[in-house]
């Protein structure tokens, strides 16, 4: 299983799937081997960890019609055009990549986007006060998503905070997943 992060942390609340990348990797130990990415914006970049995995968790901000700071869980295959790194005209995102994956008659992994609509998207470093205090619960459902699928999770004893994180990737020598 793969846990990929996707956003622009230049961006304020476009990087929480990036944030909540680290988080998962910096506080957690999980029972099976997880791989946790730090996608960014890497889209077509991310193909071929894509074509590597059979099952992905896609961590990021979903541009809905919703109070800020909603949590959604929603099988990749039914969502298209809302957010996840879709970019602009030369940015291809995650989900073009599965597209991509299926056109070619590649087999497309098993994926679930965990997203939270964003209350700013801004170029700032950081999240809105909404995300901060619903980033708690938006793990806890990466969590739960986990749990279901057989992966328990253990807290490890040193914690790094998420203010901690946003901090990191403030600073260019600072080490993000």
């Amino acid at each position: 299983m793969v846990i990929i992060g996707i956003g622009n942390v230049l961006q304020k609340d476009d990087g929480l799937g990036v944030y909540a990348a680290s988080y998962l990797n910096e506080n957690y130990s999980f029972s099976e081997d997880i791989e946790i990415i730090n996608g960014g914006v890497e889209g077509i970049h991310l193909l071929n960890v894509l074509e590597e995995s059979d099952h992905v968790i896609v961590l990021d901000c979903l541009e809905l019609n919703d109070a800020p700071a909603s949590i959604y869980a929603i099988p990749a295959k039914e969502i298209s055009g809302y957010g996840l790194n879709n970019g602009g005209a030369h940015e291809i995102g995650i989900l073009q990549c599965m597209d991509m994956m299926e056109l070619q008659g590649k087999e497309i992994p098993q994926a679930i986007v965990i997203g939270i609509v964003p209350a700013e998207v801004t170029f700032a470093f950081g999240l809105s006060d909404p995300l901060i205090h619903a980033f708690d619960g938006y793990i806890s459902v990466v969590l739960q998503y986990l749990t279901k699928h057989d992966i328990s999770h253990t807290k490890k004893e040193k914690t790094t905070t998420l203010s901690e994180i946003i901090n990191r990737a403030k600073d260019p020598s600072g080490v993000m997943i």
